[in-house]
């Protein structure tokens, strides 16, 4: 099915940024992608995103919808035909948009789940809550923006955070119903701008059901490292080729 490019104003975009033990991360992603590290570190998180003025990119601004919406992520790294290639793996999708979960994975690349959002933004302070239609994940995030990053450590100061997400723009996911076998190829969309700023935010408290479910990350494998705060930046949404994962069977080593 041919899937039009979408555009849309992100209205607010907070990044909240995990670092992961590298072999734990490598377990939870298809072959052939694997974690793309920084400092030694597996990077994950979650993307709380306000979008507006999402419509076709053919259609004028005013007919466009707003929403919520949140997405769980891994930055990961596998071997193109030119060299290494970079993008952001998404094991989850959730929306308090019934066109948004109704669109995702038929009109648009990613299934959504449903979800119930509460927002609080005093400009400077957010909290963001969602709890899923399907009872599967909390989330729980404030944060307050500051002058400089810091205390992370993944990232030495904004710029090198900055680059590392600006070269993530590819989102990768599993394709709606893949029916009883597992999909041998993953969707994908780019997000295409023209700007990137970011700010910097000190994380007062953040709880995420995905990465405390000690199941997936043992104690001590995920921890939160730090947010980064996008505004009002203008967006494409472009679907592209599948991505296959007929190498799912080749053995990879271990990460790390």
């Amino acid at each position: 099915m041919l899937q039009p490019a979408m555009a849309s104003t992100v209205e607010r975009r907070l990044l909240v940024n995990y670092r992961v033990d590298p072999d734990i991360a490598a377990r939870l992603l298809p072959a052939p992608l694997r974690p793309k590290l920084s400092h030694g570190q597996a990077v994950a998180g979650i993307c709380l995103i306000r979008l507006g003025a999402v419509r076709p990119s053919w259609a004028p601004w005013r007919f466009g919808a707003r929403s919520e919406n949140a997405a769980h992520r891994f930055a990961v790294e596998w071997d193109g035909p030119a060299g290494v290639e970079t993008g952001v793996y998404i094991p989850r999708r959730d929306t308090d948009s019934r066109l948004n979960a109704w669109a995702g994975g038929r009109l648009f690349p990613g299934p959504h789940g449903r979800a119930d959002f509460r927002t609080r933004d005093t400009g400077d302070t957010l909290s963001l809550s969602f709890t899923t239609r399907d009872h599967a994940l909390r989330v729980s995030v404030t944060a307050t923006t500051t002058p400089e990053l810091t205390g992370s450590r993944l990232f030495d100061d904004l710029a090198e955070a900055a680059a590392f997400f600006r070269a993530g723009s590819r989102g990768l996911s599993e394709p709606a119903r893949p029916g009883p076998r597992r999909a041998d190829h993953l969707d994908v969309v780019t997000l295409r701008t023209d700007t990137w700023d970011m700010a910097p935010c000190q994380v007062a408290a953040a709880e995420s059901s995905y990465f405390d479910d000690p199941a997936q990350f043992p104690p001590g494998s995920a921890a939160v490292d730090c947010a980064l705060l996008m505004r009002d930046l203008p967006a494409h949404w472009e679907p592209q080729a599948p991505f296959s994962t007929a190498t799912r069977a080749i053995d990879r080593p271990p990460v790390g």
